[in-house]
C-alpha cells in the first residue's frame, strides 16, 4: 500500500520540485517492498526435511 502511495505522490512532486529528489523516495520505496515480497516468499515456502 506504502508503494503505491509513493508511486502517486511522485509525478506530484515532480511537478511542485526542481530537483529529482521525488526519485530517491519512489526508489527506496521500490526498495522496501522488494524486500517485503521477498521476505513473505520465503516465508510461505514449506520446511525442507532433514536428511537422516
Amino acid at each position: 500500500m506504502g508503494f503505491l502511495l509513493a508511486a502517486f505522490q511522485a509525478p506530484l512532486a515532480a511537478n511542485l520540485i526542481d530537483d529529482a529528489s521525488w526519485l530517491f523516495a519512489v526508489v527506496v520505496a521500490m526498495v522496501v517492498a522488494t524486500v517485503i515480497l521477498a521476505d513473505d516468499a520465503q516465508r510461505r515456502r514449506p520446511a525442507q526435511a532433514e536428511a537422516e
